[in-house]
Parts: C-alpha cells; structure tokens; sequence
C-alpha cells in the first residue's frame, strides 16, 4: 500500500532496524493562532484575527498535561466570523488537490474510512449583514415589536453573540428597511387589483390611539380572476377628528386614489357605529365618481357582527347588577383555595351533575361574561347551600335573581353561537348568516311580547338594533343567497313566512324585483376597465364567432332581424332561467364561486353579478375582536409615521402573496402594467 509523501517518510532498513516514521507536519491551523501562557498551568491558542481564545492545554492534578485537539480551531476558521477564512479555503483546496493526486494512484485495498479522514468541509458560511437587516425588519412586521427595538442593549448582545460582525441597527435604518419591504409588496398587490375582473368591496374599522387620535383600517375584498376571495388591508388613514362627518369620506377617497378605484368601488361595510350625517356625507362623496348599483342600496351595510355586540351590550346593560352579584360570587370563591375547596366538596355531597367549572369572566369579552353566568346557573344549588360549610358567606342570590341569570342566558345563547360561526370561520358564507339573522330576528320578536319586567328592559332596544340591520342590510343578505344555486329564492320565501306571515308575499316581491332590476343594470352597465376581463370573455366571445360563422355573410341579415323581433319577448334572461332550474345538491365541500366560475359560458351576464355580490363581506370582525365591548385601540408601540407600513405589509406577507400574478388563471393578462408608486407617511 503506497502512503501520502506529504504525511509519512521511509528510510532503508540496515540491520534489521525497522524504518522510523517521520513527525506528522504541523497543521495549518498554527498560521492563524498563537499560543499564549494565561496561567503557570494553562495555555490557551488566540486568533491572531479576532483575538478570540480557545483551549491548548492545561496541567492536570498528577502533573500530567492535558492537550487539546485543533478540531474546535478549525470550526472557528470555517464558520467566517472573522477575515482568516480565506486563507484556510485556499489552503484546503491546495489539500484537497494533493490528496486527490495522491489517491489516484493508491491501491484498492484503501478503506473508506481512511479516504474520509482527508475530506474537507463541504461549505464556508457566507456572512450577509443585508440580508440579516431585511430579516430583522421581517421579524419587526410580523411580530408588531417596536422598530426601537434595535438599540436596546439586550438585543444588541444578543445579536453580537450569534455574529460578531454584525454592526448595530439604527432607528431609522430599521425604519427604511421597513418601508421598503411595504414598498416591495405593495407592488404585488396594485398587480393582484388591476388584474381584478370586477369590482371591489371595502370594509372600514376605526381604532383609536391613547391621545384620542383616529386611524381608518381600510381592507379591500374582491374576487380574483381565478374566481379565489381575496381580503387585503389595502390603507391605514390618519383621521385627527374622527368623529367629524367628513372622516371615513376623506379616508375612503384616499384609498381610492391610491389604488386607483374609483370607478371599481361595489359597496361599502362599516364595523362600527356611524352617525346618520356621516353615512350622508359619506354616500354623496361616493355618488360622484362610481356608478351607484342599485340606486345605492348596496353600497353602505353594517357588519353583523358589529350589530349582534351591541345588542349583547344592551342585555349586559339591562343586567348589570345581577351580573354584578354572580362575579362577586365567583371571586369570594375562586380566590380562596380553601373556599374553592369547600366548594368542591359540597358540590359532591350534593351530588351535582356535569363536569361544572367555576368562571370568572374578563369584563371586555362578553362571551367569557356569558360562560360565568352559565356555570354560575349550573351551580346555583352549590351557591345556594354554601352558607352552610361557609358561614360567613352573605353573598348568595335569590331565587328572582337566579330567574334573571337564566333570562340572561336564554338570549346570549343564539347570540354566542352565532359569533362561533364568524369565529370559526375567516369568511362565512352568506347562507349561514342569513339563517342566523333570520333565527335570532324570530326569537326577539316572539320574546317581544313577553311579559317580563326584566325581559321587556332588554328585548325593545335589541328588537330595534335587528330591525335595522334587515332595513338596511336584508336585500344584500337574500340576493347572496340567491346567488346560492342550492337555495336560491326558495330560501328566502320559506324564512320570509316564518319571520313576516301574511306579510312575506310583499318582502319576497321587494328582493324579486330588486334582484331583476340589479341584473337589467349589468346587462347595461360598461364592461370594467380591466385587461383581465376582456382576456376572459372576449376570447370566449370570438372562439364562438369562429366556430359558428357570420350569417349575415350568406344574405340572411334581414331573417336574423325577424328572428330576434319576433322571439325576443319569448326568450327568458339568464337570471329567469338560472331560478327556473333545480336547485343543486347539498353537499359539505361544495365551492360556491367554482361553480359559477365553471358556468361562466352559460350565465356571461349573471356570473359577474353572482361574482361581485358574493364579495361583500358581510361580517368584517377578525376573530380576536368579535366578542370586545370595548372601542379598539391600537397598540402603544404604535407610530404614525410608519403605522401604515407595518400593518398593511404584515397583513400582505401572512396572505402569501406571489411575486407574479400573470399565471393566475388560464386566461389571465400576461402583460400587467406596473405604474410607479406614490407614498406618503
């Protein structure tokens, strides 16, 4: 077996002396590192770059001593912390190369293990501080850490422990690096919106900073050309006075602008209360730049979500001091681990059913304040006898405060389950809301006529909050669903006779004639200005021309004429013939818009209806604030002057957008029109 001349040295053998192995050579580690005495019984090897130590060898407690290897040296040169990296790289190739030359012509019977003893590193990591910046400012979005974070002292050691050469972060470095990957996403998004078939819906949430300044959160819902929900939070407006009648139209005009809306604009829900001369000032700012659909019923609508949380406020309201009285009793017993204790035995002694908790609630989500009261009404017989392993418990309710807890309980019941479906769900569809409105409308009318004292406090305010929502928002609730081939207007008919009775006729002849007069306006209203909507039906349209020919070409221009004169009154429109039809089946999995978007050919005009209406978001609360009761704020790291930035741009990067938007559907516009931005913070 041949041995490396660089590794190892043979002498002739005389008189029978067996050849001497000559000294491996120093390694090459040794020309990046000196050894210096730090103690009478240590040494350690310094970088002679970075002046990091390391181990080299100390005196054990027998006198021995104790040598460490190089393997830890080599580490350090190959994790690139410090400049003696590339130096070592070219040594390691000059290795790899004599060590190659070497082995070639080494005989087979060489094992593997001895060929992998001379294998270098695979990769040298690379150090890229603006990569690490870009990351640090990703890290800032995603998790809403203030951007000042960068100069506490904590996180700059931190970040010095993982990369020496990493330089500090500045504010303002933070801050542009910020703004740029805003900049850089929101490109993405202007080319999701102008490849946009139809229209667009907004919905606005107001929230308020601790100086009493308001902030306008405008988010953008429509359906894209590969008929997919699209929700994005399109601005974030300063508004100074928001409670100025001009304050949500300023905002909306601002969006608008900046994404070039104006005319694309379908209708308009708020999540939070707006003052009849704001809805006014707010409905003829937009009356003058986009065509009011419907003569305007469908362009502003409350979010229901907002509607069923104020109506849970006013039975709160009506019940305060009864609420009052069940969290004291909670927190007599619940902060006591005796009394707890206590409890729990009585409990079993009385042999109480259910795998019933104690609950206290927190006082600004009102679904925790209804699981107290029922865990509260569970327990009433503990409560009630609690006085008897507790004497010095007074607290104990009545029986005619215990008929108010259950009074209480009874109607936050179809309220709460309601919020669970907008909970579950990031956008429900409109079948399951409406069937929740029409339920919990029943439910306040039939208790309307209680004769409660208690009930009657509550019901009246609750029943004028139901009524205005089906005022103003019913006709978009029952148009949603009739664009549900599965329902269509059989639904409505059916829940309208349950809710109005012999009054149902003339509601269902309102959402009937409000549902042909919409379709006679998309059969006249302008094809939108979008090059994706003339790729996706004006090839369809010419296809169909080429295959069937032009009669008009063989002398039959004047029989084409008779023909439409004498059967245009006898053809039914697409929406005659889309009702007509069975309903479709039932099923879990179907996909409401996949449905219209394979029907497209057959219904040209009403699929583009069917499109924009199912993009109103009729509930727009996220899941996180669908229970408040208080007024939203914003969180106190929050700034003005990149507020806008942050948010829009973590709400871009969770939605995942693609860098280019041309492959989104089959026929989708391949070249889109990238304008340059204008912004301002």
């Amino acid at each position: 077996m041949e041995i490396p001349e660089e590794k190892y040295e043979l002498t002739p053998v005389e008189n029978n002396v067996k050849p001497a192995r000559r000294r491996k050579t120093k390694s090459r580690v040794w020309n990046y590192f000196t050894v210096e005495s730090v103690s009478a019984e240590c040494k350690r090897a310094f970088c002679n770059t970075c002046r990091r130590s390391f181990a080299y060898s100390t005196v054990q407690e027998n006198g021995s001593t104790k040598v460490a290897g190089t393997s830890h040296l080599k580490r350090h040169l190959e994790k690139g912390t410090c400049g003696a990296t590339t130096g070592l790289d070219n040594n390691n190739e000059g290795t790899r190369r004599t060590r190659a030359n070497s082995a070639s012509g080494a005989s087979t019977g060489v094992s593997e293990s001895r060929k992998r003893r001379y294998r270098s590193p695979a990769y040298t990591a690379v150090f890229n501080p603006d990569i690490c910046r870009h990351d640090i400012a990703r890290m800032i979005i995603m998790h809403d850490y203030p951007l000042d974070m960068v100069e506490h002292p904590g996180f700059q050691s931190f970040v010095q422990s993982l990369q020496p050469q990493f330089g500090a972060v500045s504010f303002k470095t933070i801050q542009g690096e910020c703004v740029a990957s805003y900049l850089s996403e929101k490109q993405k998004v202007m080319r999701l919106i102008d490849a946009m078939p139809g229209r667009v819906c907004l919905s606005l949430d107001m929230y308020m900073s601790r100086n009493s300044v308001g902030y306008v959160f405008i988010t953008g819902h429509f359906t894209d050309s590969n008929w997919k929900t699209q929700k994005l939070i399109l601005n974030v407006v300063l508004e100074p006075y928001p409670d100025s009648h001009n304050a949500l139209s300023h905002a909306v005009a601002c969006c608008l602008s900046d994404w070039r809306l104006e005319s694309r604009l379908f209708s308009l829900t708020l999540n939070h209360p707006v003052p009849e001369a704001g809805l006014e000032n707010l409905r003829s700012h937009l009356c003058v730049k986009n065509p009011l659909i419907l003569n305007g019923q469908l362009l502003l609508g409350q979010c229901i979500s907002q509607t069923f949380t104020a109506m849970v406020i006013d039975m709160l309201s009506a019940g305060r001091d009864i609420i009052k009285k069940i969290r004291d009793n909670m927190k007599y017993v619940t902060t006591s681990q005796n009394h707890v204790d206590r409890f729990v035995d009585l409990k079993r002694q009385l042999q109480v059913p259910g795998e019933v908790r104690l609950f206290l609630d927190d006082q600004s989500q009102w679904n925790t304040t209804y699981q107290m009261l029922v865990s509260a009404s569970d327990l009433k017989e503990v409560f009630s006898c609690l006085d008897t392993v507790i004497p010095e418990y007074k607290l104990a309710p009545n029986m005619e405060d215990w008929k108010q807890v259950e009074s209480i309980c009874t109607y936050l019941k179809p309220l709460s389950d309601a919020m669970n479906l907008l909970v579950s769900s990031s956008c429900p569809p409109a079948i399951t809301l409406f069937q929740e409105a029409f339920s919990i409308h029943a439910k306040i009318a039939c208790a309307a006529t209680s004769g409660d004292p208690f009930v009657c406090s509550f019901i009246k305010p609750m029943q004028d909050k139901i009524e205005k929502y089906w005022k103003e928002c019913g006709l978009v609730l029952a148009i949603s669903v009739v664009m549900d081939p599965r329902f269509k207007m059989k639904l409505v008919e059916f829940s309208f006779s349950k809710l109005f009775g012999e009054e149902s006729p003339l509601y269902v002849k309102m959402v009937d004639d409000g549902l042909h007069e919409l379709f006679d306006e998309y059969l006249t209203l302008p094809l939108p200005q979008s090059p994706a909507y003339s790729v996706n039906h004006g090839n369809v349209d010419r296809a169909d021309e080429h295959q069937g020919g032009n009669l008009s070409e063989y002398g039959l221009a004047d029989f084409d004429m008779y023909i439409m004169e004498t059967t245009s009154q006898q053809l039914k429109s697409e929406m005659d013939q889309y009702l007509d039809e069975n309903l479709e089946g039932r099923s879990s999995n179907f996909d409401l818009l996949e449905w219209w978007k394979q029907k497209r050919s057959k219904y040209p005009t009403l699929s583009k209806m069917a499109r924009d209406i199912l993009s109103i978001p009729v509930s727009t609360a996220s899941p996180e604030l669908v229970y408040s009761t208080r007024p939203r704020e914003l969180s106190p790291h929050a700034r003005s002057e990149t507020l806008e930035a942050l948010v829009c741009t973590k709400d871009w990067l969770q939605h995942g957008l693609p860098e280019d938007f041309a492959g989104l559907d089959s026929l989708a516009v391949s070249d889109l029109s990238n304008p340059a931005l204008k912004i301002e913070f």
